[in-house]
């Protein structure tokens, strides 16, 4: 095998040194360097080693892919643990690497045997440009292995000088901060037990002051639903890397001989201009996947916000016909049909239809949502128990803690249902099983209404995967969304067995634009939920006007979470509308590319998606707040072909600007015609906006 090995893919390259017995080293991940013959690129090698300096090692050693401090990596180390306390620093000399024929995607194993550890590290890249990266490692040794991290890095140029990563909270998921990539660590930690909604969904760094459009930009994203750590590291040296893996809590994993434990797979992308291009890699792999939904997704309401614990057949028989009439697909009965469950105080984990509320169970209400041509979905919260409930009275040894002297603070009046105890798995399993055998139940809404405060999360989290996947492989047809007090996991771990995740508890249409705009940056459109609610929002307070909160809704998995029964005939046909407008559209916002404008003003964004052929594209122009300057002057419209010309036309429903104007906006009535390079470069005058309004713009290439 050659020294240096150069994968290409999509506009990416990745450059391997396979030289010497250490581990690989990436010596390049990014712009694409061309089809370069192998030795052209050998010099590259020597003109990579760096001077030596007084106070430093004498010989520097190139940091691989799981940075050793015993080659003198000073910074956050690639593995540690210790064995009976001794924490000598693993030192690997590579055995055996290969590259599966025809792939991007090398294998390499190495050992320690003074440490008696075997190394298996797993790197390439994906058709779409992702860099694909996790580490296994083995105890060969006599005695048990504690293992405290296994934590993978990737190299980053000197032109990453800025930081941008994500937090939030409930009903505020993906709130951006940005910084500067200084000296030193920043290092983000979920300690959850689940992906949290203040995770980081991506660790990114760029070029200062890189946008959608424009900078160069390198994140990385860990793909686990539990515990987990990513971290950007700078030291004194000039060396930077991304970095990241599952966080083990002390004494949380220890390996017996022979054991093997492997990372969660971190998955990479790069742009080269900002950070559409970076999420489009994402978005392309995502739609790649075997199991990425082929099937139209369904207009899904939800049962909620309409009618919450207050379950009453003729109620939701009436709200069925009323989404029906709109348009709904998927008519989904949310928490409260279980047994017990009256407020969210009782009844976790008696996954049994409550007969005080259903006497002749969910069929009368399942036939009717089929009969009136829609699927048919449930909540659970299968992870979850109350201790008021029958299951936690019985079995008070299930609940997931600690300490067997103590519970865990509650949370939601609720605990957690200890998975990795083989009863507790089998009882869930056989319960919803059951319900799935006895109803007909196209999808599952799958909640997680807590943090796991008091306990290792490890196990819980491998026992969940394992239930999704069972549950999946006896009912091929499932469909499941991810939920846990909205976003709070939203991973590419959990959305290997799941078809859509629940973006936020809060469907506000104005900050549903925030958590959706950048959510967006790791999954494509299709897999985010995004529900129409009640005139008042029921998280905020807010009053929006129904074209807001459809126009921001229609540009991801559509759905209705209001009482419809309580809407007036025009609000339900205006609805209608806008409903109608996203089966015609769905096709294209979700195959499509997805394109954010820079735009100057703030207070005005601009977001779309091309088709990718580019023949057709649909934009949204969405005031989020009242603009120091008036009228809004002129928008640019990103990502179409520059040499085509496009008609541009307001698009119905959402073709009526609202806005403090005396005039008419010229072009608006009949459209007008322009070169994709025009549109992208000078842009058209915008309609001067209220504030919490948008229109919505179609090209079509002539």
């Amino acid at each position: 095998m050659e020294d240096l090995l150069h994968f290409r893919a999509a506009g990416t390259s990745l450059l391997l040194d396979m030289s010497g017995a250490g581990l690989p080293r990436v010596v390049h991940w990014g712009a694409d360097l061309g089809a370069v013959a192998p030795g052209r690129l050998a010099g590259l090698l020597a003109s990579d080693v760096p001077q030596t300096v007084p106070n430093a090692l004498d010989e520097p050693v190139p940091m691989g892919v799981l940075p050793q401090q015993s080659a003198g990596w000073p910074g956050t180390p690639g593995l540690s643990g210790h064995r009976a306390g001794r924490t000598a620093a693993p030192a690997f000399t590579v055995r055996g690497r290969s590259v599966e024929n025809g792939s991007r995607r090398l294998t390499v194993e190495a050992v320690d045997p003074d440490g008696g550890l075997a190394l298996t590290l797993e790197l390439g890249l994906t058709d779409a440009g992702l860099v694909r990266l996790r580490a296994a490692v083995t105890n060969t040794g006599d005695g048990p292995y504690h293992l405290d991290g296994l934590t993978p890095a990737l190299p980053l140029p000197a032109q990453a000088t800025e930081l941008l990563d994500l937090t939030g909270r409930h009903l505020r998921e993906r709130a951006p901060q940005r910084h500067a990539f200084t000296l030193g660590t920043h290092l983000r930690e979920s300690r959850r037990g689940r992906t949290g909604s203040d995770a980081t969904l991506l660790l990114t760094a760029g070029e200062a002051g890189f946008g959608f459009r424009s900078g160069e930009v390198w994140g990385l994203h860990v793909a686990w639903s539990g515990n987990h750590r990513t971290l950007a590291e700078r030291t004194p040296a000039g060396q930077a890397v991304l970095a990241g893996g599952e966080l083990l809590l002390p004494g949380e994993l220890r390996l017996a001989p022979g054991a093997t434990y492997r990372s969660p797979w971190l998955h990479a992308s790069y742009g080269r201009h900002g950070l559409d291009e970076l999420a489009g890699r994402f978005h392309r792999e995502l739609r790649a996947r075997d199991g990425h939904p082929a099937s139209a997704r369904p207009v899904t309401l939800n049962t909620w916000e309409a009618v919450y614990f207050d379950h009453d057949l003729a109620t939701l028989e009436r709200l069925a016909r009323a989404a029906a009439e709109v348009g709904a697909e998927r008519f989904v009965l949310d928490d409260g049909w279980f047994r017990g469950r009256r407020n969210d105080h009782a009844g976790l984990g008696d996954w049994y239809v409550d007969p005080a509320v259903w006497p002749d169970g969910l069929r009368p209400l399942t036939d009717t949502v089929r009969g009136l041509g829609m699927q048919f979905g449930l909540w659970v919260e299968p992870e979850m128990v109350n201790p008021d409930s029958d299951l936690a009275r019985a079995h008070p040894d299930w609940i997931l803690a600690d300490s067997p002297s103590r519970l865990p603070p509650a949370s939601r009046h609720q605990q957690v249902l200890d998975l990795a105890r083989p009863e507790a798995y089998a009882y869930v399993r056989e319960r919803l099983d059951t319900l799935l055998r006895e109803h007909p139940i196209d999808y599952l809404k799958w909640d997680h209404n807590r943090d796991l405060v008091d306990a290792a999360a490890h196990h819980q989290t491998t026992a969940t995967y394992r239930l999704m996947d069972e549950l999946r492989a006896r009912h091929p047809q499932l469909e499941i969304e991810s939920c846990a007090s909205g976003g709070a996991r939203v991973d590419l771990g959990v959305l290997e067995r799941t078809d859509r995740v629940w973006t936020s508890d809060c469907i506000d249409a104005l900050e549903r634009q925030h958590i959706q705009r950048w959510t967006g940056l790791l999954l494509p459109p299709e897999l985010l939920g995004a529900h129409v609610g009640a005139p008042v929002a029921h998280t905020t307070g807010r009053r929006h006007t129904l074209d807001f909160r459809a126009g921001t809704a229609l540009f991801c998995h559509f759905g209705i979470e209001w009482d419809l029964t309580a809407a007036s005939a025009a609000e339900r046909a205006r609805l209608a509308e806008w409903v109608a407008l996203y089966r015609t559209l769905r096709p294209l916002l979700h195959s499509g590319t997805v394109v954010r404008g820079d735009h100057p003003d703030p207070a005005l964004w601009v977001h779309g998606v091309v088709a990718q052929d580019a023949g057709r594209a649909v934009f949204a122009l969405v005031q989020m707040a009242t603009s120091v300057q008036s009228p809004a002057g002129r928008v640019r419209l990103p990502g179409l072909e520059p040499d085509a010309d496009y008609r541009l036309s307001p698009l119905a429903p959402g073709d009526r600007p609202e806005g403090p104007v005396s005039s008419p906006l010229p072009w608006w009535e009949r459209g007008v015609t322009l070169p994709g390079r025009v549109l992208a470069e000078v842009g058209v005058q915008a309609p001067t906006l209220f504030p919490e309004r948008l229109v919505l713009l179609e090209a079509v290439r002539q």
